[in-house]
């Protein structure tokens, strides 16, 4: 019986406690996430989230000292650790994101700030243990791991010690998202997948792996945060890689020319160029956004390759041989480059054209006015001709540089065609029917003459063919319509007249709504509108209200004809007659 008391009393002592000093419950991952996507990081902005993360602990109201357990009594402490760590992070990542890469004794300061990062995360992680729930100091020792993990990939060093935190963080993770809401399940497992190019980095440089580094780079494009990192020392993968590749690579091939390429910087350059170009025509299921952003990468590969080029060329002296390689070598880029921009151009029109085609009526999505559209054959017409002006500009042009220029002179009056049609549906969709009319037979004929060109070739493109052919239709059929509706306009023109001028009234009112406030001034009412409506204030009708005034009478001056004058040759001056004039009167 004694036992039975002192069993339920310690029970109540257990109860008394909780009650006393709650358990506290944070939301880690769902938390981060949401701050990350809305400050910054969906763009990879790391110095707007480590200014919100500053803002934070300014907003939480903290004062600096030593947090402690006995200190915290509140969840805005544990707030204060995490905002800390997430800041350091950020300022960490901030330096990565450098566009040379951090410089040396930048480095040192990054190396720092995580270090900050992973003090603050440890801290978190002891407190949450002690004063959060279960499912809290779960998901703050992941959150410790991995700023752990982060800290020995940046080092490079503890391969291993690295590799187990990323998994400690990885299983966390994983046993969370079996549990809890959608939301949360959905999160744990995007977590685990950024987590996993981490894990088979650390595991190759363990030596616990063969994973290849092609495996590696197609993790490489998934988006995260967490991955900002791994993406960084990928990239310096490849760039050994490639720098060993370059060795063997002497000659750069265009359209039957071998240009010698000595600079290695040079050969790296178009190395990587040449292995994005692979990624982006070898896969058929790469989005078109994504597709936009490679061909960005192809430019900045090609620019840099152009650029040591023309180094190279100021460099040369006097050595002629060398200076025409070097010349044709950059002939060669730039026409590549030249290339590649009408390719990234015709895609930015496909995508155009697919939101132009939907319904309008459809409010997820702006549709693309046809506007925008002849901006974009605009450029595809100045691209084609620079490419065209670029190859011929040799006097021994080759047949082969000739057949090239020919064939893009040809697509320049593709998208003339392409450019003209849209020009007439943004002139329709205006309502100007002979401007349109005009525009759209002009587009039908630049398309047949066109067509007629291109099926004389023996080789080209079959699908630009299709879309001529689709354009030469719809041409044909929009003549019709604009015809037909420019005579149902002008048929319509004189009642549209008579009804207008019919409505006209010169007693209307201008307030449909109400009375104004010079109407009613005796009477204590509000004539301006809610603010939180749309109504419009009743003060004064704005155009004033047409009003019928008297005309001034007509006054024809017809008494001038009746008056005579009386004559004025007495006042006249009379001329002097000579001696001469005298005697012959």
């Amino acid at each position: 019986m004694a036992e039975e008391i002192e069993t339920v009393s310690m029970e109540i002592d257990d109860k008394k406690t909780d009650q006393i000093n709650p358990k506290f419950s944070i939301n880690v991952l769902q938390l981060l996430k949401s701050a990350q996507m809305q400050h910054g990081l969906r763009h990879g902005d790391y110095t707007r989230y480590r200014y919100v993360q500053s803002w934070n602990l300014s907003e939480i109201l903290y004062n600096k000292r030593a947090i402690t357990k006995s200190t915290v009594t509140e969840v805005r402490y544990l707030h204060v650790l995490l905002c800390t760590a997430e800041r350091a992070w950020s300022h960490a990542m901030e330096k990565r994101q450098l566009p040379n890469g951090p410089v040396p004794c930048q480095c040192i300061y990054l190396i720092g700030r995580l270090r900050k990062a992973v003090k603050w995360a440890s801290l978190f992680a002891q407190l949450c243990a002690v004063k959060g729930d279960s499912r809290t100091s779960l998901e703050a020792e992941a959150y410790a791991s991995f700023m752990k993990g982060t800290l020995l990939f940046e080092l490079e060093q503890n391969w291993e010690t690295a590799l187990m935190s990323f998994k400690s963080a990885r299983a966390v993770y994983e046993q969370l998202g079996k549990y809890g809401d959608i939301e949360n399940q959905v999160l744990c497992r995007e977590r685990v997948l950024e987590l996993d190019p981490n894990i088979n980095y650390c595991s190759i440089k363990a030596g616990k792996s063969n994973i290849k580094t092609s495996e590696l780079a197609d993790m490489g494009q998934m988006e995260g945060p967490a991955l900002d990192l791994f993406k960084a020392k990928l990239e310096a993968v490849m760039d050994e890689a490639r720098s060993q590749q370059a060795a063997s690579m002497t000659e750069f091939n265009w359209l039957g020319h071998r240009f010698p390429v000595a600079n290695a910087k040079t050969r790296v350059s178009i190395l990587k160029a040449q292995e994005l170009e692979k990624d982006l025509h070898g896969s058929a299921t790469v989005p078109a956004e994504k597709k936009v952003v490679m061909y960005d990468k192809i430019f900045a590969a090609y620019h840099e390759a152009r650029s040591c080029i023309r180094k190279d060329l100021v460099n040369a002296g006097d050595t002629e041989n060398v200076k025409d390689d070097l010349s044709g070598l950059d002939k060669a880029v730039s026409a590549v480059l030249g290339q590649r921009t009408i390719e990234r151009n015709q895609l930015l029109v496909s995508i155009a054209k697919s939101k132009f085609a939907r319904n309008r009526d459809d409010k997820v999505e702006k549709a693309t006015k046809p506007e925008g559209l002849v901006r974009l054959f605009d450029l595809l017409i100045q691209n084609t001709s620079d490419l065209s002006d670029l190859v011929t500009s040799r006097r021994d042009s080759t047949p082969e540089e000739v057949a090239f220029a020919e064939k893009f002179a040809l697509k320049n009056q593709v998208f003339r065609a392409e450019r003209c049609f849209y020009l007439a549906k943004s002139y329709s969709l205006a309502g100007k029917r002979a401007e349109a009319y005009v525009l759209y037979s002009r587009a039908r004929s630049l398309a047949e003459s066109t067509l007629l060109k291109l099926k004389a070739m023996s080789s080209f493109d079959k699908d630009m063919i299709q879309d001529l052919e689709v354009l030469y239709n719809n041409s044909r059929s929009n003549i019709c319509i604009e015809h037909a509706a420019g005579i149902m306009e002008e048929e319509k023109a004189p009642e549209k007249i008579t009804k207008g001028v019919s409505s006209i009234s010169l007693t209307e009112s201008g307030n449909k709504a109400g009375i104004f406030l010079l109407e009613k001034l005796d009477v204590y009412e509000s004539s301006v509108a809610d603010p939180n409506t749309k109504g419009v204030p009743h003060i004064e009708p704005f155009p004033p209200a047409f009003q019928a005034v008297p005309r001034n009478p007509i006054v024809l001056d017809i008494v001038f004809n009746s008056i005579e004058f009386p004559s004025l040759e007495s006042r006249m001056k009379k001329e002097k007659k000579g001696l001469i004039s005298r005697f012959w009167g």
